[in-house]
């Protein structure tokens, strides 16, 4: 188990030295230093975030597994960071398209393999090291540093953003400015605009058609958005499309228990109502990593669905592990196993759900969605947020109380004493969840 403050160290250790490899490649391509991190501080934080969540997802794997599990993790992040910041800068920042087995030149099989092996050498032989040297400096400047460092990449972080979405949008602004306050804020936002657009587009040369059509295909979607509730991709839909999931995926599971076991049993992640959020967030999921490739071949869903899905069941069971105490399903009987948190049967299923889902059903409950009424749309999925919400942080009080009674830690506070009553005691959370295991 690492620290919140090993976490921490790992991620700036780990983002410097990415930054560092990134600006070393970028500078042998272009013959010139270019800063290659989305921040003007030297760290590539993307590194960062894919060597922690590699470090606490990954560290009970070892040999081929860690591997395969690091190359997976690491390539998604990969991928949703490609997403991310095209949706952000109307541009893409790496492409990949001229190497061989890549996908729309977001990820390829080569770097992906590069990205596996880097995350099993940080793992096997790296964090050690970089702890070790954490170690070494004394505990409160060491503490005192990763502050300091944190504070400073919060705010590059929130300067580049601002920067970054408000992009060419403050050009009119600046030239009507009389105040002298004002002025001065925009001057200062003016230079660091400047500054940070002339440092991207030297790092990341500007592919103009790329732009371009992003642009053309972001006012398309805008105009529809503008006449049709939750069109397309957007926030609405995904939120409606989680709670739909959540529900399906409970009452799949639920009769699937029975077919199987012979026996009804609850299959819900809460403690209100017939919803399995790890379905939820798998379609919520699912449908924005797949949404531009769900008009691609079965075989190609099936196989992004198998091993997405299987890397996602694995990351939920360590969650709830780590976080709860407790596993929620163990599949340690069923042959092709992987620490019983995943096996290659129902790693199968999650390929089969994608397609089941992208080409069967999606379409029309996508269809059903953009027919309510703009309004009541919106009143009714905020309503819903609100009930989930509310549904998930008491359930999750009631699991980790749940784990605190089982340590034998005393209720002192309300919300322990509340948690200990009849309505969450260890009888109504084991109907709810049967298949919980308490672990060390």
């Amino acid at each position: 188990m690492y620290s919140g403050y090993e976490l921490i160290w790992l991620f700036f250790c780990t983002s410097f030295l990415g930054w560092l490899l990134e600006t070393v490649s970028a500078a042998t391509r272009q013959r010139k230093f270019a800063n290659r991190g989305i921040v003007n501080a030297p760290f590539c934080v993307i590194y960062g975030v894919a060597a922690v969540s590699i470090t606490v997802f990954c560290q009970e794997l070892y040999g081929f597994w860690l591997f395969a599990e690091s190359t997976i993790l690491a390539t998604v992040i990969e991928w949703i960071a490609g997403h991310l910041i095209e949706k952000m800068y109307h541009e893409r920042w790496w492409d990949y398209s001229k190497i061989k087995w890549n996908l729309d030149g977001y990820i390829c099989f080569p770097i992906s393999l590069l990205w596996g092996a880097l995350a099993y050498v940080m793992m096997r032989w790296g964090n050690s090291l970089m702890l070790d040297l954490y170690h070494f400096i004394p505990k409160f400047v060491g503490k005192i540093t990763l502050l300091i460092l944190v504070g400073i990449l919060t705010a590059d972080m929130a300067a580049t953003l601002i920067v970054l979405s408000g992009r060419s949008k403050r050009i009119e602004q600046w030239q009507a400015v009389d105040s002298w306050l004002t002025g001065i804020s925009s001057n200062l936002e003016r230079k660091i605009y400047g500054y940070v657009d002339a440092r991207i587009r030297k790092a990341y040369p500007k592919q103009e058609k790329h732009r371009e059509k992003i642009l053309e295909e972001k006012a398309k979607e805008k105009e529809q958005a503008s006449v049709r509730f939750a069109y397309g991709c957007s926030f609405y839909k995904i939120v409606l499309l989680f709670l739909i999931g959540a529900f399906l995926g409970d009452i799949v599971e639920t009769i699937f228990c029975r077919m199987t076991a012979g026996v009804w049993m609850s299959r819900s992640s809460v403690v209100w109502g017939p919803f399995s959020v790890v379905w939820g967030l798998g379609v919520a999921g699912a449908t924005l990593l797949l949404y531009r490739y769900k008009d691609k071949s079965d075989s190609f869903i099936f196989l992004a669905g198998t091993f997405l899905g299987g890397a996602y069941e694995y990351l939920c069971s360590v969650f709830s592990e780590l976080v709860f105490g407790k596993v929620f399903w163990d599949y340690s009987n069923i042959p092709f196993n992987l620490g019983g948190r995943i096996n290659l049967l129902y790693c199968f299923f999650w390929g089969i759900a994608a397609v089941v889902w992208l080409k069967l059903l999606y379409p029309h409950f996508s269809d059903g969605i953009e027919k309510l009424p703009m309004k009541a749309g919106k009143v009714l999925t905020w309503i819903l947020i609100l009930f989930m919400c509310c549904n998930m942080i008491v359930s999750m009080m009631a699991l980790v109380r749940s784990n605190q009674r089982a340590h034998g830690v005393a209720a002192i506070h309300s919300w322990q004493k509340t948690m200990d009553d009849h309505r969450f005691d260890d009888v109504r959370l084991k109907k709810i969840y049967p298949n919980a295991l308490k672990v060390e």
